[in-house]
């Protein structure tokens, strides 16, 4: 019989708290999916393929270890949220275990028999969520797979012990803490205060105009406050001032909605029209009502979904900036340079790169579809204004330049012989002023007016060198003969190239990389004692280097982001459920006086979505100055794709809040019409 009644109780609990178990089941889910990454053919494929370096197993190492210690918070918060919606449940339950003890049963049993609920809860929960987890992980497996696009030849399905067990471990621990909190909670309760818990309505502490309006205007300074500090100082110094900023942001988010919570109700009281239309006055009271008793947990919310918003929007984000960074790094397969130095007189002579690599094994006429040498000039030119300033400078030649311009599939560029034209990697004011039209450098004799309608802002890689740089751009003709002069000097000569396209690249550059120890011998002429240096990286070691730090930076930011977002939604959900089934009575009476159930059902829709809109409206507001200051530091190395993010963000918060918050309305209509 016992059994039976915790059967009966948990299969009506999971028709009115729907949101409570899809929440566990979502969580269960989303712990195992990400706790079986180790477990993928595609990370043990990676680990231990020849072709990955020892940066990008490191990354992936860290990856794993990050999800393991972030598994640990997301335990803990899964498990306040738990216990917050197991309080909820049990308030709501209070009349009905009132009656079991009325009954006779004795507080020891009913603390028993909640304890047998939660425990088929969870387990519940578990098998449902774990099965869920199980299927979303193969789709894991196939993303992560075309994440560092591995070809899948055949499925594999993919299991993981060590998640399973992670997963009930930790599961079982918090609904062990659930249980006992539970329990504990019901045998503190008199029995008159459980019977009398529905007569209890939530009164609206009054506050005077003054007062709340005092509040408020008081959490606009201190949030103004936080953001000015945050967008000066920026997210990277961490000292007693950050903290500052953060509790001045944190106090300023409580008072906004214990302030708003008496002044909203004063304001809409005055608009006499607004205020007596329909049902608004049972409407505003009860949401003004319901903020007042709840400003904290609605801080709370507010801070969750600040923290969803931004660590997701920042992942994506910081994902397409690192995509954009390998693309500017290599926008060739290849490059390959090498000098010689004579063994007797140490004296650096240039190496024939593509015929050392021919004679090594690779032939650059049959292996490449695109290649281009690229001479790297430095030096001292003049600039001729007002005092003929001398300057350092880069050069390339335009034949270099262009062909870099070909192997990145853009159209060359022409200039007069009398011309030339600047590529500006790092803007300031300096390389404004000399990249300006009609600009006149005298570079080995030649005095060169700058061409402005051919001035390009770019991010120009020669070796893949991360250091923005600015290059003048000069026809061939003008560097001739410019060694022997002394002002200039050939730096470097690069030899770049792309595999052709209708072989596989990554067949193409096992062969490029399987030469390279013949070809050091040949260009330095090994057996006649001599050496040299070479400079060499493809296009895949780079994109391998990024991906590490491009999944590691997606997954954590994702995982954390999705569960934030799942507890503020969850949260917010379960309140307006367990506020709904106390206004049963009230919907009552609105029903015996004649309100029709289309206009009730209008009033719970706008409670539930201004219960839902008021946190989201401030945790936007926090997120745009959050995001801000994090584009100023991800400024240093690219630029932060806020359409991408944002485009993101809005669809996690379109399917996840939005999906919470109609399950709510369906919910909390049901319990308005006293279903």
């Amino acid at each position: 019989m016992f059994s039976k009644l915790a059967l009966k109780n948990v299969t009506r609990s999971v028709r009115d708290y729907s949101v409570y178990f899809l929440t566990l089941m979502f969580g269960v889910c989303i712990f195992y999916v990400f706790n079986s990454l180790d477990s993928q053919w595609v990370m043990e494929s990676l680990r231990g393929s020849s072709g990955t370096n020892d940066t990008t197993r490191q990354a992936l190492d860290m990856i794993l270890t990050l999800i393991d210690i972030f598994s640990v918070f997301v335990s803990v918060i899964l498990a306040f949220l738990i216990l917050y919606a197991n309080n909820f449940m049990v308030k709501r339950r209070k009349k009905e275990l009132g009656t079991y003890l009325l009954l006779g049963l004795s507080q020891g049993r009913v603390a028993a028999l909640l304890f047998a609920e939660t425990a088929l809860i969870g387990l519940i929960s578990l098998g449902v969520g774990l099965v869920l987890g199980i299927f979303l992980s193969q789709f894991l497996s196939v993303f992560t797979a075309g994440f560092f696009q591995i070809i899948i030849t055949e499925f594999h399905f993919v299991f993981s012990w060590k998640a399973l067990g992670k997963t009930l471990l930790y599961f079982s621990l918090i609904f062990l803490v659930v249980m006992v909190f539970t329990a504990l909670t019901v045998s503190r309760q008199k029995l008159i205060d459980l019977l009398q818990a529905e007569r209890r309505s939530e009164r609206l502490k009054a506050r005077g105009l003054g007062m709340s309006v005092a509040l408020f205007l008081l959490s606009l300074v201190l949030l103004a406050v936080a953001y000015a500090m945050l967008l000066i100082r920026g997210m990277l110094r961490v000292d007693a001032l950050f903290y500052l900023m953060l509790a001045l942001g944190s106090l300023g988010t409580l008072l906004f909605f214990r302030g708003l919570s008496g002044f909203l109700l004063q304001v809409l009281q005055s608009n006499k029209t607004l205020y007596y239309r329909g049902l608004n006055m049972f409407t505003l009271r009860q949401f003004a009502a319901r903020v007042g008793s709840n400003y904290l947990s609605m801080t709370v919310i507010c801070l969750m979904l600040l923290l969803a918003i931004g660590i997701t929007a920042c992942s994506v984000g910081l994902n397409n900036t690192l995509d954009s960074i390998t693309g500017v790094q290599a926008p060739y397969d290849f490059y390959l340079a090498a000098t010689a130095l004579d063994p007797e007189t140490g004296e650096e002579t240039a190496v024939d790169v593509p015929a050392a690599l021919k004679e090594a094994g690779f032939d650059p006429e049959v292996e490449l579809e695109q290649s281009a040498q690229v001479a790297l000039w430095q030096g001292v030119v003049t600039w001729v204004a007002g005092d003929q300033e001398e300057v350092v400078v880069f050069l390339l030649p335009l034949s270099g330049y262009n062909g870099m311009r070909s192997l990145s599939g853009r159209e060359p560029i022409a200039l007069a012989g009398d011309r030339c034209t600047w590529v500006i990697g790092e803007e300031n004011d300096v390389a404004d002023r000399l990249a300006q039209d009609g600009q006149v450098f005298r570079v080995n004799g030649h005095d060169l007016a700058v061409d402005g309608t051919a001035v390009s802002h770019e991010a120009l890689s020669l070796g893949y060198d991360p250091t923005p740089r600015s290059y003048l751009i000069v026809p061939d003709a003008v560097l001739e003969g410019a060694a022997e002069e002394g002002a200039l000097n050939m730096n470097i000569d690069y030899f770049c190239g792309n595999y052709r396209a209708d072989a596989p690249k990554e067949e193409t550059e096992e062969r490029f990389q399987s030469v390279l120890s013949d070809f050091e011998r040949i260009a330095f002429r090994a057996e006649a004692g001599g050496g040299g240096w070479i400079r060499c990286q493809t296009r895949l070691e780079v994109y391998l280097e990024t991906m590490g730090t491009k999944m590691m930076v997606l997954f954590l930011g994702i995982y954390l982001g999705i569960v934030f977002l799942l507890c503020s939604a969850a949260v917010l959900a379960l309140q307006q459920l367990s506020q709904a089934a106390d206004n049963v009575p009230r919907y009552r009476i609105l029903s015996r006086l004649g309100v029709e159930e289309k206009m009730m059902h209008r009033s719970v829709d706008i409670q539930v979505l201004l219960a839902f809109l008021l946190p989201l409206a401030l945790a936007l507001v926090h997120s745009v100055v959050g995001m801000t200051a994090a584009n100023q530091v991800i400024a240093q190395v690219g630029r932060l794709d806020a359409a991408a993010s944002s485009a993101v963000t809005g669809v996690f918060l379109v399917i996840f809040y939005g999906a919470y918050f109609l399950a709510t309305c369906a919910g909390s209509r049901r319990l308005a019409r006293g279903r």
